[in-house]
């Protein structure tokens, strides 16, 4: 299975509606095991990572607020690919792609007022 990354908005209920996101191939955050191998390995929770290493253990909402603090830690992931590629057991390239399809959609949810991000 696939590990996907959407944006979404909260309604005014407190529930949350996928906005419309680009081809399949820019919502993947990686396979299945990326939870458990990357995004909650002990090199990314070495460098601080607080949101991503959820993953590991349940599907990952981020809301409106916390965006900022999101994207500086994949700023941070971002640089220090090389290394985590290299402990994690990926390609540098594989890391960075699905590092690209998380930051993007973040950024998207930053043009809505109440817009997060989901990976599942």
């Amino acid at each position: 299975m696939s590990l996907l990354v959407h944006t979404f908005v909260r309604r005014p209920d407190g529930d949350w509606e996928l906005l419309e996101d680009p081809p399949y191939g820019r919502t993947l955050a990686g396979f299945e095991r990326t939870r458990t191998h990357l995004w909650g390995s002990a090199p990314v929770r070495a460098l601080g990572a607080r949101f991503l290493p959820r993953l590991a253990t349940t599907d990952l909402l981020v809301d409106h607020p916390d965006l900022d603090a999101f994207l500086t830690e994949c700023a941070t992931l971002r640089t220090h690919h090389e290394s985590l590629a290299t402990q994690c057991g990926c390609a540098p390239d594989y890391l960075t792609a699905r590092l690209d399809n998380i930051t993007a959609a973040a950024h998207r949810a930053k043009s809505e007022p109440t817009g997060g991000v989901l990976i599942w």
